[in-house]
């Protein structure tokens, strides 16, 4: 019947529950040996909380862990009192580059001709620290200190690693990296700017486009498309070049530090001796050289997202409404815990391909994905800052409201969301899906 069934059900119910209960809080005077964790309670208090809260330092070497230090110092003691107005007027801080030429970053992991030959890293950690407090800084890093000398140091001739890497090295040489055109971004192997071979050089016509450092750069390594094979070489442009034009652009939101550039290249002629010989192609040329900088791309969310978080956890902490801190909401306190995760698993994907990219067995799709999917939860991280300081947030002040739109800019470069996302795809289906399908 069914009060049978009833007080059968409620039986079994009970008895479950008295199991349960038994696991969960043990009778008094019970061994309960095998049931305890072990676990330190004040570790998570031996230092103010921050977004590191996995312990990164723990997966580092001493000297990693030194120069997240050192690059940590100069941002904020250097770098900081200066990235609001600047951002604001949008200028480099060009004080700061010898300041930054001090760290003996420039050149990162490359041994020879005065570069420090330094692990990679330490050169990724050094990015992380860079964004944590400014994004445009930490772009700037990776094109001058690790794009440019690279590509010369990889693909240029032994005369032209001695010719300019020393200058790289000390920073007295600035050189920015030239692919992406007005009509190419993510298809930047499709580029239009072409290089015609004539007696003792080359003819580099065409145009390009967020050209970092540009506006200021002595050397500028230029991919163009030989008419005579059809292939993406490299080519190293210098400064005042006859034909050469590089002009600031302008009304960006994001990166306003990061001097982008317009290039025009109007029968610009390149001496032979300043064609990167190893560049014969897009994919050992050009395309090397981007999944090089996506590893570093793929840390720069990191670090934006550790300053948000930080500056964000000091805010609720101190701003009161309706009687209480921020803080003691419960809305507060789950944007503040999706954002620690977020950040953690950041990380983690980060350190991980630089660990195979160290032991040479990272591929272009895993570099893609921590790109892509680090960005997305950097994106994510820095709108629940900004949601949370309110409309506090959309002031350069809080720190946070310029973070959220460099964070838009880092989303987008070096391949965007979807881009990568597709070359991921490419990866696991074995179907590439970049163009759309011919109409009927």
């Amino acid at each position: 019947t069914q009060s049978t069934w009833g007080s059968w059900f409620m039986e079994k119910a009970t008895s479950r529950l008295a199991l349960v209960s038994r696991h969960l809080c043990p009778l008094d005077g019970a061994d309960n040996s095998s049931l305890a964790v072990t676990v330190n309670p004040t570790a998570a208090k031996q230092e103010p909380v921050s977004a590191d809260y996995y312990h990164l330092n723990d997966l580092l070497t001493l000297k990693e862990q030194s120069m997240r230090i050192r690059v940590r110092k100069f941002m904020e003691e250097e770098a900081n009192p200066l990235i609001d107005d600047h951002f604001e007027r949008a200028e480099f801080p060009m004080s700061l580059i010898k300041k930054m030429a001090a760290l003996q970053l420039s050149g990162t992991t490359i041994k020879g001709n005065e570069c420090p030959g330094l692990g990679h890293m330490e050169c990724a950690v050094a990015m992380m620290e860079a964004a944590r407090v400014d994004a445009s800084i930490a772009t700037f890093m990776m094109i001058q200190m690790a794009l440019v000398p690279r590509s010369i140091d990889e693909l240029g001739s032994e005369e032209q690693k001695a010719r300019y890497l020393p200058g790289l090295a000390s920073m007295e040489l600035m050189g920015a990296f030239a692919l992406t055109e007005p009509d190419y971004g993510s298809d930047a192997s499709g580029l239009q700017t072409t290089a015609t071979p004539v007696e003792g050089g080359w003819i580099l016509n065409g145009k390009k486009r967020w050209i970092g450092i540009a506006t200021f750069a002595d050397i500028i390594v230029v991919w163009a498309r030989n008419v005579t094979t059809n292939q993406v070489n490299g080519f190293i442009v210098e400064k005042g070049a006859k034909g050469l034009s590089c002009v600031a652009m302008q009304q960006k939101l994001a990166l306003r530090i990061m001097q982008n550039a317009d290039i025009v290249m109007q029968d610009v002629f390149v001496p032979d001796n300043n064609r990167l010989p190893k560049a014969e192609n897009f994919a050992v040329g050009a395309g090397r050289m981007l999944a090089l900088s996506r590893i570093y791309v793929s840390w720069l969310p990191v670090g934006a997202s550790m300053g948000i978080f930080e500056h964000t956890l000091a805010y609720v902490k101190s701003r009161r409404q309706f009687g209480a801190p921020l803080s003691a909401y419960q809305l507060t306190q789950e944007k503040l815990s999706r954002m620690l995760g977020h950040i953690q698993a950041m990380t983690l994907m980060a350190w991980r391909i630089s660990s195979l990219y160290q032991s040479n067995s990272l591929t272009v799709a895993q570099t893609s994905l921590a790109k892509a999917w680090n960005s997305k939860m950097g994106r994510e991280v820095a709108a629940l800052g900004r949601e949370i300081f309110g409309g506090n947030g959309i002031t350069l002040g809080s720190k946070v409201g310029r973070a959220f739109v460099d964070m838009e800019g880092i989303y987008t470069y070096e391949g965007t969301y979807d881009v990568n996302s597709l070359i991921v795809g490419r990866d696991i289906t074995g179907i590439a899906a970049f163009k759309a399908s011919k109409s009927k």
